[in-house]
């Protein structure tokens, strides 16, 4: 197989396993939030939880869904559209980067959820895991970010 084809079906590979990953956590997400709505929806129309925390929860897990479905969009494309590698490359990158955000948002909502309820202790405990897993990310990124110059030049 030639390298451009092999590149072709790398690619193609990929961005439908990205695309099933998206999907799985999308769907988890999306349960996480029904869950929300059933049982803290109650709680915060009685004015049993701070409703503020209960807005910024249930927001940070609707971008978490719109992170992720964009990301299986900018994937799915890729399989689907005819496109060149550079736009290709484009719309894996765009794809990789809503994952992250979507990842980063995902890791943070129990954090939220614990504050809402009132369980501080524990709460500041997914906090500081969330904080810990942010710089591991951004650290990473800028170390795969330095990479791909490397690559290019």
């Amino acid at each position: 197989m030639s390298d451009i084809n092999e590149d072709l079906w790398l690619d193609l590979d990929l961005a439908a396993s990205n695309v099933n990953r998206a999907g799985t956590v999308l769907g988890s997400t999306i349960a996480v939030f029904t869950f929300l709505l059933f049982f803290l929806y109650p709680r915060y129309s009685s004015g049993q939880i701070d409703p503020i925390l209960f807005q910024i929860t249930l927001t940070t897990v609707v971008l978490t869904i719109l992170s992720f479905s964009l990301c299986i969009l900018f994937c799915y494309r890729i399989g689907v559209l005819k496109m060149s590698s550079v736009e290709k490359r484009a719309s894996m990158r765009t794809g990789t980067l809503f994952w992250v955000v979507g990842t980063l948002f995902l890791v943070l909502e129990p954090a939220l959820i614990l504050f809402t309820i009132g369980l501080q202790v524990v709460g500041v405990v997914a906090l500081v895991a969330w904080l810990s897993y942010t710089f591991f990310t951004l650290r990473d990124a800028r170390r795969y970010q330095a990479y791909h110059k490397r690559l290019k030049a």
